[in-house]
């Protein structure tokens, strides 16, 4: 009688169950079981994306969708390319969940609720027959003879194969158990955090949003565009994010004191002088506070004026033409202090991980030791906000369990 494949995976997230259910798929005689260290599973999944889970992108390029990651990039080609956002958008519709698709590219389930995504991930690990396992933390690998030994707090169980998906950690500790096996590991630091600013008065702006701002991290080359949020604290929003993830490790090495510079218009904007000297020209007797020549929103507008401390009742024929230049330049080169960052806890996001060197990222396979594949946020893979850490969590999990 053919000897049933014993897997384990590690993990109980979004890779974790992906991985299991792949090799449920292909390899259906196997006997998979699915461990995971606390007493709930899918519990980033859960609040994900403000409890509405952002399943993937709706990004039909793959040489776009791997600009999206600031770690991983180029080498997850092969990945996408067997496990994409449209094979993730038919895999959960096709068992009953519906997507959709918002603006920005962002998807969610039409239910507005991660718990379609929990019920349907759960509910395909049932049919499958995956044998899950809570409270369950693997303390230490062991492997003789092309067998793994889990070593948990009270039991040491023996597998074939084993997918690592435990996700990303805050501290390196948290890899030590991974280091012994002989896998390097990139130090994890940080990403997708907000720009503390506890000296600059803009933050009197809380809530307000810059639809088109660019962000640039001064003596970087990393520069973003889209959505700018000011908080109570500092700045946030689909720009900074991504700013932070792009220069997670060098803010790191800053110890998170660094500037940065804003343009608060549309990078379609074909000449931003051209329109203030028409606005001047068109509307000379009324006062620059009821006119703007951009669609900005009206407090941030103001903001600017006092800023430059232009008088409120100043019509467009008294400014003059060095105060047109000093709002352009304000417009387009506005410098503000960062001095810390606030990391969303619940959802963190690390730069860093088992380093990808050692893994062959069309299987997942680990090159140090055949039968061990990894997937998800524990290798050093990470991206910006709008779906993509999932994605690639999807991905790997995928091809990680069809163990080739």
């Amino acid at each position: 009688m053919e000897k049933k494949l014993r897997v384990a995976v590690i993990g109980g997230g979004a890779a974790g169950f992906f991985a299991a259910l792949s090799v449920a798929e292909h390899h259906p005689k196997a006997h998979v079981i699915l461990f995971e260290k606390t007493n709930k599973f899918l519990s980033k999944v859960k609040i994900s994306g403000g409890g509405r889970c952002n399943v993937t992108h709706n990004c039909t390029s793959i040489p776009d969708l791997i600009q999206a990651y600031p770690r991983g990039g180029r080498q997850l080609r092969n990945l996408f390319y067997q496990f994409q956002p449209s094979d993730t958008r038919e895999w959960f519709e096709s068992r009953g969940v519906p997507l959709k698709t918002e603006a920005d590219g962002r998807m969610f389930p039409q239910s507005d609720s991660s718990q379609s995504i929990i019920d349907c991930l759960e509910n395909a690990c049932n049919l499958a027959n995956v044998e899950r396992r809570p409270n369950a933390a693997v303390e230490k690998l062991i492997v003789e003879e092309n067998q793994w030994s889990l070593q948990l707090k009270d039991d040491t169980v023996k597998f074939d194969r084993v997918i690592v998906t435990t996700g990303g950690t805050p501290k390196a500790k948290g890899f030590e158990w991974l280091t012994a096996l002989g896998h390097r590991i990139e130090s994890p630091v940080p990403s997708l955090f907000t720009f503390n600013m506890p000296t600059e008065s803009i933050r009197s702006l809380m809530g307000l949003v810059a639809p088109h701002a660019t962000v640039q991290i001064i003596d970087t080359k990393i520069k973003t565009e889209g959505p700018l949020l000011i908080t109570h604290w500092g700045m946030s929003g689909p720009a900074v994010l991504k700013a932070s993830a792009f220069g997670a490790r060098i803010l790191a090495e800053r110890k998170y004191h660094f500037s940065i510079r804003i343009q608060w218009l549309s990078m379609d904007i074909p000449d931003i002088f051209d329109a203030v000297e028409q606005v001047s020209k068109q509307f000379p007797h009324q006062k620059i506070t009821k006119r703007q020549p951009f669609d900005l929103p009206s407090r941030l507008w103001l903001y600017f004026i006092e800023k430059l401390n232009l008088p409120e009742d100043r019509k467009w024929n008294e400014l003059g033409q060095k105060n047109r230049n000093r709002l352009v330049e304000l417009l387009t080169n506005d410098i503000y202090e960062v001095a810390g960052k606030t990391t969303f806890k619940e959802e963190f996001v690390t730069c860093g991980g088992v380093s990808l060197e050692a893994i062959n990222l069309k299987t997942m396979e680990s090159k140090k030791h055949p039968g061990l594949y990894f997937a998800g946020e524990v290798l050093d893979i990470d991206a910006i906000t709008g779906g993509y850490n999932f994605q690639a969590a999807w991905s790997g999990g995928f091809v990680a369990g069809k163990l080739e």
